[in-house]
This record gives C-alpha cells, structure tokens and sequence, in this order.
C-alpha cells in the first residue's frame, strides 16, 4: 500500500469512535488503497483494486466512493473521516497511488499517469456495480481533491453512463486547468461571481465555499448531484493565463470573503503572484488550497443527503472534528 494507503486504512476511525456521533447500529469503514508499486500497469492495479474491494465486502455497504488522490497519493482524513462519521461507518471508499510527487510535479513529469489511472479505477468499479441488482447495491460516488478532482472530472464517462448513472460527485479545489469547472465558472449564471457561481437550474451542479453557495433559487437536486468545493483564496483554483494581460473575474466586486479588497491587478504581476501564492496554498486552513473537515462534511451532506440529516447534526458533527484537531 505505500506509506500513504497505510495512513488512510490504519486512521480509519472506528465504530466505537463513530458511536459518539451516530446513534444505532455502527459498523467499521471499509478502505482500499491500492500502492503504485503493487502492480506494473494502470489496469492491473485497478483490477486488484476491484478484487479487494469484493472480497472486503465494499458491495455490501449503503454507499462506495471511488476517490481519486492528489499526486502524492495522500487521503485527507477531513474528506474521508467525515463521511465515515455521517454514515455510521457505512460506506466504502477506493482509491489507487498513481504517483509520488506533488500535483504540480507529477503533472509535469508524467501527466497522463493519474488521468489513465482514474480512468481505470473508475470503469472497473462501475462495470462491476452496473451488473449488481440495483436495489441491492451501494450508492455509487466520486471524489477528487486537487489534482484528483481533475482526473475524476476528465476520465467520467458521463454520457456513457446516462442510462445507469451514478449518484453524485464531490470535488474540492479543481484546478484552474479542469474543464468542467472552467465551464462552470465561464457560462455561470448572469449576475453570479466567478468565485462562487451558479451554472443552469442547480439541479445538477451547485458551488460551494466556506461561506455557503448550496442553498438558494435552486431548482430540486435530480438524479445526479455534483458539488464543487472550491475557496474563492485557492490560486490553484483561480490561477489564468489571461490574467496577465486582463484583470480576473473574481476580483470584481463583491469578492470573496476571504480576499482582501486591497488587492489589485497589475499587468503580468498579479499572474505571476498567482503562480507564486499557488505554491504556499497549504499555509493556511480554511484559505488558500487547505481545505477542512466542516465544510467537507456539508458538501457530503448536499450529495448524499443521509436520512435523518438536520443542520443541528451538522453543528454536532463539526463540533467532533473541532476537538480531533487537524489532520496529520
């Protein structure tokens, strides 16, 4: 498993930790974690992936989520933790090493590895559950954090899927160079900020900060929820070419909460100060690219909406994490 699978199964909180939370039956989460150096080849490491997760029974749990890591292969404990609390340990999640280096560093060195890979992990995960009864299989999800949210955004099959489609998607700070953010961002409803946009009806996609963006003149969640989890401060998220030469659109006015009306554009300057803040992005909980535990647990509570789930929940739940501290 590599170091970091061996962090993400050994920290999996356990029921008793869970209890505190959830009331009634709790079960212990199931994690796979697939190393980069236990197979030769994308697919096999995959097919191992999808062999494991059968024979631990991941099938068997209410929801599975199919996540795809940043470039290191690290799981944060503030996305997965959360969800195992919310769903009393019911739930599966999946993941495969593509890489050692930062996101930046594998991108440049060898960027078609975490695209080929995701690609992999997902059709083999969603080839076996589209042959499961469906009223007797788990809830099917994705996530991505960083580079991860762009290799699951790149590699899902969304119109091959319409006709057994999963149940929703969560990405936390999509890098600038992801299409689906790049238009949701672009052809955002008129009148919405570039840093929190709203894109078509909100049935489908919905945009989210550490300030709110999921509630609103939405029309009712469809089949498939996605939720973008992005700070209106991640450069990683922000980051354009063109705003060397053009004033950016989430600098206009009203901006983000988080960043400061003292700061200005300047030709070529403010692109490269993007560039450079990009790689400090992680100085800074709750700004910048360092993303928390509280507002994971509301963008997993818009997608998979748990049964019995109340805002009252969501403060105890966040109160939980306050006292776990910060993630290792």
């Amino acid at each position: 498993m590599g170091r970091r699978g061996r962090e993400f199964v050994a920290t999996a909180p356990t029921a008793d930790e869970i209890s505190e939370f959830h009331a009634g039956p709790v079960l212990d989460p199931v994690r796979v974690y697939i190393g980069r150096q236990s197979e030769d080849t994308a697919k096999n490491r995959a097919d191992l992936a999808l062999r494991e997760l059968i024979r631990v029974g991941g099938f068997d749990r209410s929801v599975l989520v199919v996540c795809v890591p940043p470039g290191t292969g690290w799981m944060d404990p503030g996305a997965h933790d959360t969800l195992d609390f919310m769903l009393g340990g019911d739930v599966a999640t999946v993941a495969v090493q593509y890489s050692y280096l930062t996101s930046v560093l594998s991108l440049a060195s060898h960027p078609d590895y975490g695209v080929d890979q995701a690609r992999e992990l997902f059709d083999a995960v969603y080839d076996h559950w589209t042959e499961l009864p469906k009223d007797n299989r788990p809830k099917l999800y994705v996530f991505g954090l960083s580079q991860g949210a762009y290799n699951s955004q790149a590699t899902l099959p969304l119109l091959d899927m319409l006709g057994d489609p999963i149940q929703g998607a969560l990405w936390a700070g999509s890098p600038f160079f992801s299409s689906y953010w790049s238009r949701v961002r672009d052809d955002r409803n008129e009148g919405s900020p570039a840093w929190r946009p709203t894109y078509g009806n909100g049935s489908l996609i919905r945009v989210m900060d550490q300030y709110g963006g999921l509630k609103g003149d939405f029309s009712p969640w469809g089949p498939i929820r996605a939720v973008f989890l992005n700070y209106g401060s991640d450069p990683i998220v922000n980051f354009t070419f063109d705003s060397s030469i053009r004033p950016p659109a989430w600098l206009n006015q009203p901006r983000a909460p988080d960043v400061s009306d003292k700061l200005s554009w300047f030709p070529m300057v403010t692109m490269l100060q993007l560039a450079l803040d990009s790689m400090f992005a992680l100085d800074v909980p709750r700004f910048g690219h360092y993303y928390i535990a509280p507002d994971y647990i509301d963008g997993w509570a818009a997608v998979i909406a748990p049964e019995g789930w109340s805002d009252d929940r969501a403060r105890v739940l966040k109160e939980i994490f306050d006292r776990r501290g910060p993630p290792f």
